[in-house]
């Protein structure tokens, strides 16, 4: 898993996955997955899921990556605390699914909350041979 600077300013997250490194074959499998694991955490709730390839696809300027075949994101939200309304500005938590055709791409901006990221990174690595 790489951590990087996307657009000089947004921490995050990214890790390829090459599709013979897991027994997901689709965006969708990899969504459920993650699905399954934040059921079971015991803070983490469930928001959504985002069809982005399908709604920049119906835009009539939509634009997508011609490498990119399916991306989803998977909403949900890990938040125990509500100190601030600072806190809202960064929840929910997201992480995108893009099939790049021979691999996944799993990619979520860091959160605040260094128990968060752990999930997140351990929910991501643990897809390879899942």
């Amino acid at each position: 898993m790489t951590q990087k600077v996307f657009k000089e300013k947004y921490p995050i997250f990214e890790l390829f996955i090459d599709k013979n490194e897991t027994t997901c074959k689709t965006v969708d499998d990899v969504i459920s997955y993650f699905k399954e694991k934040i059921d079971a955490h015991p803070v983490a709730v469930y928001i959504a899921t985002f069809d982005h390839y399908a709604h920049t696809t119906s835009l009539p300027e939509g634009n997508v990556n011609e490498n990119i075949k399916a991306a989803k994101n998977i909403v949900f939200c890990f938040g125990k605390e509500l100190p601030t309304p600072e806190v809202m500005a960064v929840r929910p938590r997201s992480i995108g699914v893009s099939d790049m055709g021979d691999k996944f791409v799993v990619i979520f901006m860091e959160a605040p909350n260094p128990q968060a990221n752990e999930a997140m990174e351990a929910w991501s690595k643990a897809l390879k041979n899942a």
